[in-house]
């Protein structure tokens, strides 16, 4: 088969997205995702993240590279995660994420990154493999920085999709009145 075969497999998992320990981890040295990104079957994001250029790009592909840069631990948080399932009307200039330990490394302009210590673990889940707050953290994270109107169509919508629970649209609801 091949090393670019066998990275399409990985990155197919992960919306286009891998990661040298990843690769380590199907069995393909760090060397040989130098040289596939060399003779351009990859692309580098920076920091051992790359892209395949055969596996297509999705909605998902940008959060889930900012996820890999900010490395272990990190995930989308905010109106990030509202954008990523189409929750409202969100385009953020930035991908928010957020992690839990220090991150010393040079990041894009496109993504933020920003210390959560605050977040349980319960409150961390995984979109179609982009770890995430789950929805319900992000709404109340959202509360006080959106318009109320807005806010609560988000909830709404939230919970036609179940998203949420009816006891937390409830007790927000109950909250905001």
């Amino acid at each position: 088969m091949g090393y670019r075969n066998d990275l399409w497999e990985v990155a197919a998992a992960r919306n286009g997205v891998l990661t040298v320990a990843e690769a380590e981890d199907a069995g393909v040295p760090a060397v040989e995702m130098r040289k596939l990104a060399a003779r351009g079957a990859l692309c580098a994001h920076g920091q051992g993240v790359y892209t395949h250029r055969d596996v297509p790009k999705t909605s998902f592909t940008e959060p889930t590279i900012a996820v890999a840069l900010a490395g272990e631990g990190g995930f989308l948080h905010r109106e990030s995660v509202l954008g990523l399932l189409g929750l409202g009307q969100f385009n953020p200039p930035k991908v928010r994420v957020g992690t839990r330990r220090r991150v010393r490394r040079a990041l894009p302009e496109w993504m933020e990154l920003e210390s959560r210590r605050d977040v349980p673990d319960e409150d961390l889940t995984s979109y179609d493999g982009v770890p995430s707050t789950t929805v319900r953290r992000a709404l109340e994270d959202m509360r006080t920085r959106m318009p109320p109107d807005r806010w609560g169509a988000v909830v709404g919508e939230a919970l036609r999709r179940d998203l949420i629970s009816e006891q937390d649209a409830v007790a927000w609801k109950a909250v905001s009145a």
